[in-house]
């Protein structure tokens, strides 16, 4: 249920990390997110970093407790668990950002990728730029590319994932190519990841005088080589600005447990302080000078 062109509505899923039965447990949980989500009237759902590992655990111990092996094993679900998602966007009549995945490129070397998908069957992705220490070694995961803003019937949008909120450049290429919201799926394992994550999602708000929607995986998954320990809380964040609160916090979700955040997003007060806000830091930005930012690539999603 969309309020119209400058208001939407969104479902921040905190998702705790539980072990699945099988592949149809998993499924009929997310369904069941994606509905109660849909009930509240949300027009987009969006489900953090790497969750997808979750489905890791269907796999005998050995493979689920062991990070090369669940990698490499993600591969023979992931798939069916994207048309999953796909599916769901289309009979729920929401847009989703279903948890992002190692996926093998080309040439096959693995990168981290969140898929975005429209009720019409528009599907989009976006690779994470910049990878963390644990990405880059055991895991072995690649930076991907390029900085993609999506044209959607919600408006445009940018997916920074995780390590990418905390790069100014990145956001701000999302900014230029006309993105008035941006989503941080992540995925942390202590309370300063966590952090860092949250003050990046926050500076990000504030430079590019937009919302910035952080949501992260939550629990504790002992079975797990690649998602043991999960700590955060989802958050939704803008600028301090005449139309936002005066901290930048729009909303903020409980920590470290399950729970589906629900907040909405005023477009029109984004255009407002671009424009007429106490400060212009979109306009203002390059008179820091410095070198010039990334180019993004605008997709449009039907």
């Amino acid at each position: 249920m969309t309020r119209g062109p400058d208001r939407i509505r969104v479902a921040a899923v905190q998702l705790q990390i539980v072990r699945p039965a099988s592949f149809a447990a998993w499924a009929d949980r997310i369904a069941d997110l994606v509905r109660d989500a849909a009930d509240t009237g949300a027009d987009l759902v969006v489900f953090p970093e790497y969750g997808m590992l979750e489905l890791t655990g269907m796999f005998e111990d050995a493979v689920a407790a062991d990070a090369s092996r669940a990698l490499a094993a993600i591969d023979t679900v992931l798939p069916e668990a994207l048309g999953h998602f796909a599916g769901l966007a289309a009979r729920a009549r929401v847009h989703i950002l279903a948890p992002s995945a190692p996926e093998p490129g080309p040439d096959g070397r693995l990168r981290n990728v969140a898929r975005l998908y429209t009720p019409a069957g528009g599907v989009g992705a976006q690779e994470k730029i910049v990878m963390t220490r644990f990405e880059r070694d055991p895991w072995g995961i690649v930076g991907g590319g390029p900085v993609r803003v999506f044209d959607t019937a919600l408006g445009r949008l940018g997916v920074a994932i995780c390590y990418d909120v905390e790069f100014p450049l990145i956001a701000r290429a999302m900014v230029e190519a006309g993105a008035e919201f941006i989503l941080a799926p992540s995925c942390t394992d202590t309370l300063a990841g966590f952090h860092r994550v949250r003050t990046g999602a926050r500076a990000r708000a504030l430079e590019g005088q937009c919302v910035v929607v952080q949501v992260p995986t939550v629990g504790s998954a002992p079975w797990s080589g690649t998602l043991d320990t999960n700590r955060g809380a989802a958050g939704f964040y803008g600028p301090s600005d005449d139309g936002f609160p005066d901290s930048g916090v729009i909303a903020q979700g409980p920590l470290d447990v399950d729970h589906v955040l629900v907040a909405d997003i005023d477009r029109a007060a984004i255009r407002r302080v671009r424009t007429d806000g106490q400060v212009l830091t979109v306009a203002h930005w390059p008179d820091q000078g410095g070198g010039g930012n990334p180019p993004s690539v605008v997709v449009r999603l039907d």
